[in-house]
């Protein structure tokens, strides 16, 4: 196993496990393997094509790598990650068709160098074993042939790309630039003019809102809405007041087995039985209380046949004692050798036991735990009951019962939300898992109530209601939103020409406090401040000033417009990156731009094969 982890981290290995161009890194090699093996299509590419079970191993594969990073599972959207699965597998196949059309190929001679140097097909001796060889073969269902074809369409693929990614130029002079760029500070003030101030100047005619309508009707659109009942539960919720010894027993148990520990304890025991059993027993007690010998006791007294061996009954075994077990158990907690019982009444009389002999490890004790161990006890009863609600309220769903219903049924309380929205869900249900649910054409069409959908740490069901599908808003309906649209750009023009002329009235520091309106001196600051906008932030680095001389700028802003006065651009001498930073930045630099032209080459490449999507098969794939 070790060398089989040491292959799949080797170069060769990780050909086999995945795939080396970023945009097709969704893919795993069974996937691949499986490639023309099904004859439905998801999508004809070219000559070649994606096969329906070539997609959906890819889809589940990319699924359990993203779930194993979220920590909520109803983060995951389904839509957006189909997606990005059928386009990678799309991209692959383009690219291995333009490799095979370019003549890109590898040799047998160098798989078989390749291979030969893995450890995993060595033998004892280093050289290379073809036992170990067939093995590997076997375990992954192939042949020789079959594994040699995969290693030379991967490499083939790896030429093409490093052909296209690993052209990519950016300069170190460049480089040495946009740094410099990011080291560049100047002292700062500014004004803001909010547009919010200037609303009450703008005059809107009907002839205005008609030609925005007219002009931007496409985009003019309702968003698709339903009013949405639903519940929440989650263990938190869920009350436990107290356990029962008999919990706090199995929870000791537990912990005991969780140790490993056996009760190497020797026991030996005097039963008494008879209607005066109690009362012997008590006086059986007083003397040993006061030193007399247990062993010569249950010699002469006690009626189990061990009294003659002294009461000795070796180890305690639960199994003897039956339902008294836990009551026996209990006695003995704690026990050191020589210490006495009191007398137990159990289903065969009265019996007293002590401790002989202890040759085991030391477990605490129930009582020195119990607080552990109560907590414990509480946190199993509570997901034991967190697990049968989640059960009632899922068979309750599917029995049809309404979400009104089940809450009152389930004690659960009920909320709703009024125009629940499918495009920017802002709301307290906003998870793509929920979304998908409260959209889903079945439930909208029957109002059901979802089964439990996944959310944090709990459940949430949801029943969608007076659906309101995505359309064209009338004129009627859109002009409140071309009001607020136009009278926002509006005013903004209106405080970006108030804030020209201010800036055109600074030729000098002295100009600043002139001003009508007053300035924050912000001090020195660089590229990355948080303290200015993002456009306030070009702005503010958008012209130089002369040197012990300032510049005034005005420009249309996040809020309105905006002044910035500025004195001269400083850039540090010393960069605080190192030569080797420096080359690694480049490096990441060109990696991107090499990105980038792999993605205009696959759009080329989509000019030549012609790409066809089987959206029916698609909609049967992802459960539509």
């Amino acid at each position: 196993m070790d060398k089989l982890r040491d292959f799949l981290k080797s170069w060769p290995g990780r050909i086999l496990l995945i795939l080396c161009l970023s945009p097709l890194a969704l893919l795993g090699i069974e996937s691949y393997f499986q490639s023309g093996v099904d004859p439905n299509r998801i999508a004809q590419v070219g000559e070649a094509s994606v096969g329906l079970s070539e997609y959906q191993t890819a889809v589940n594969s990319r699924r359990a790598e993203i779930l194993d990073q979220l920590d909520d599972a109803s983060l995951l959207n389904e839509d957006v990650l189909h997606e990005q699965v059928l386009k990678g597998l799309i991209d692959r196949t383009l690219l291995e068709q333009q490799a095979g059309k370019l003549g890109m190929t590898v040799s047998d001679d160098t798989i078989n160098r390749l291979l030969r140097q893995e450890d995993i097909f060595k033998d004892e001796n280093g050289g290379f074993s073809n036992e170990q060889f067939s093995n590997f073969l076997r375990q992954r269902g192939m042949n020789k042939d079959q594994l040699f074809a995969e290693f030379r369409n991967q490499l083939s693929l790896d030429q093409l790309n490093a052909s296209i990614v690993g052209t990519a130029i950016y300069p170190m002079k460049a480089v040495n630039q946009l740094i410099d760029l990011q080291l560049e500070a100047r002292n700062i003030w500014l004004h803001r003019f909010n547009w919010q101030d200037y609303q009450q100047q703008v005059k809107l005619s009907k002839t205005d809102l008609q030609a925005y309508y007219d002009a931007n009707k496409e985009t003019l659109k309702s968003a698709a809405m339903v009013d949405l009942a639903y519940i929440k539960l989650s263990p938190a919720a869920i009350k436990v007041d107290s356990v029962t010894d008999e919990e706090l027993q199995q929870q000791y148990e537990g912990f005991k087995q969780g140790l490993a520990v056996v009760d190497e304890r020797k026991i030996s025991q005097i039963l008494l039985t008879g209607t005066d059993a109690k009362m012997q027993a008590d006086k059986i007690k007083a003397r040993l209380a006061k030193g007399e010998s247990f062993a010569a006791i249950a010699k002469k007294e006690s009626d189990d046949p061990s009294g003659s061996s002294g009461g000795a009954i070796g180890s305690f075994n639960s199994s003897v004692f039956g339902s008294d077990a836990a009551a026996v158990e209990k006695a003995l907690d704690g026990l050191s050798v020589g210490d006495v019982t009191a007398p137990i009444k159990t289903s065969f009389g009265y019996q007293i036991f002590t401790v002989t002999e202890d040759n085991g490890s030391k477990v605490p004790s129930l009582d020195s735990m119990r607080a552990e161990l109560t907590a414990k006890a509480k946190e199993y009863k509570r997901q034991s009951i967190y697990a049968d609600k989640v059960t009632a309220i899922n068979d309750l769903a599917a029995d049809g019962f309404s979400i009104a219903d089940i809450a009152q049924q389930e004690n659960v309380a009920l909320k709703r939300i009024i125009d629940y929205r499918k495009e920017n869900n802002t709301s307290v249900l906003a998870q793509p898992a929920i979304i998908k649910q409260a959209f889903d054409e079945f439930t909208i069409q029957d109002q059901a109530v979802t089964t439990g959908i996944e959310i944090g740490e709990g459940m949430a069901w949801v029943q969608p209601s007076n659906y309101r599908p995505t359309k064209t808003l009338t004129l009627a309906a859109a002009t409140p939103l071309i009001t607020q649209t136009l009278r926002q750009q509006k005013a903004s023009a209106l405080a970006l020409k108030d804030a020209k002329k201010v800036a055109a009235g600074i030729k000098t520091a002295a100009d600043i406090n002139k001003q009508a309106v007053s300035f924050q001196a912000l001090g020195e600051i660089n590229r990355q401040t948080p303290l200015l906008t993002d456009k306030e932030r070009s702005l503010a680095f958008s012209k130089q000033a002369a040197v012990n001389d300032i510049v005034a700028l005005a420009g249309e802003t996040e809020m309105g417009a905006t002044v910035i006065a500025g004195d001269t651009i400083k850039t540090q001498q010393q960069s605080q990156l190192s030569d080797l930073e420096k080359s690694q930045t480049a490096a990441i630099i060109r990696d991107n731009l090499g990105q980038d032209q792999l993605q205009d080459y696959l759009d080329y490449l989509r000019l030549l094969y012609k790409v066809e999507i089987n959206e029916a098969n698609m909609a049967g794939a992802r459960g539509r």
